[in-house]
């Protein structure tokens, strides 16, 4: 799909990988819904790219994931902008440390990380595959692939994401709705830097384990990356190259994998 001329609705978009994907899509001739669950950052966004194309984004406050608030979005987007061929279901939460993440904790990640996705899905596939186009673009993690030290609600519900991204296009992939999966390590975000300064032991832990295993990427930099996969259209999308070896090992040999894992995790005194 090409993206100039194009609409899209981006969640989580008033900062960090969200806002960088919006930029680059403005950039790159789309208009842009920029949703955020804080209206203020949603609507300054909106205005920082307003400024690069005038009239191109709006700004929402929106929880992601609640299904009446996806379809105010939906509809808002299409009066103000037009009918949406992209779906960035970005936004998402880190809640929840340890084994002893309460229920709270699990039922928010549950519904931002994974049940988020597939309510918007719901909404907008049906009317994809009647008109034979649409982009459904999941933010997972490499978490959705490996894992999380430190984060049990983290890692369950974006392997979640990865597997319900997975499944939409295996479903739908032929009928003209293009799915891609974003499962990037460290990226400069509030989400990972709030981490290092956690309470809890497990929280800092995880932050320590995504820093320690590779490079921590600029938003920009992902968004750039998110582009070029619309381009070729491909499913996987992984900033971090070293994550395909990490998954092919954790794959050719589980234990093995498992034990490494353990080892790194009380190298960095979880």
């Amino acid at each position: 799909m090409q993206i100039e001329g194009k609409v899209a609705i981006v969640t989580g978009a008033g900062a960090g990988i969200g806002a960088a994907i919006a930029q680059r899509l403005v950039e790159h001739g789309a208009k842009v819904t920029v949703s955020d669950i804080n209206g203020e950052t949603a609507s300054l966004t909106a205005a920082k790219l307003n400024g690069i194309h005038a009239g191109s984004a709006i700004g929402v406050g929106s929880d992601a994931a609640e299904e009446k608030a996806l379809r105010a979005l939906i509809e808002r987007t299409e009066k103000a902008l037009g009918p949406v061929d992209f779906y960035f279901a970005n936004a998402g939460v880190g809640l929840g440390a340890g084994l002893d993440a309460d229920e709270s904790a699990w039922d928010t990640a549950w519904n931002v990380n994974t049940m988020a996705h597939v309510r918007a899905a719901r909404l907008l596939v049906p009317g994809w595959v009647d008109k034979g186009e649409g982009y459904f673009f999941s933010t997972a993690s490499a978490a959705g692939l490996l894992t999380q030290l430190g984060s049990p609600t983290y890692a369950v519900s974006k392997h979640a994401a990865v597997g319900f991204a997975e499944w939409l296009r295996v479903a739908y992939g032929d009928k003209g709705v293009r799915v891609s999966c974003l499962c990037p390590m460290g990226v400069n975000t509030a989400l990972l830097n709030a981490g290092e300064d956690a309470d809890e032991e497990s929280a800092r832990v995880a932050a320590k384990a995504v820093k320690g295993a590779g490079p921590v990427l600029e938003p920009l930099d992902v968004a750039d990356m998110v582009i070029e996969a619309i381009g070729d259209e491909r499913f996987l999308v992984l900033p971090h190259p070293e994550v395909l070896d990490m998954y092919r090992h954790k794959g050719s040999d589980y234990d093995r994998w498992i034990a490494g894992m353990q080892r790194y995790r009380v190298s960095l005194g979880g």
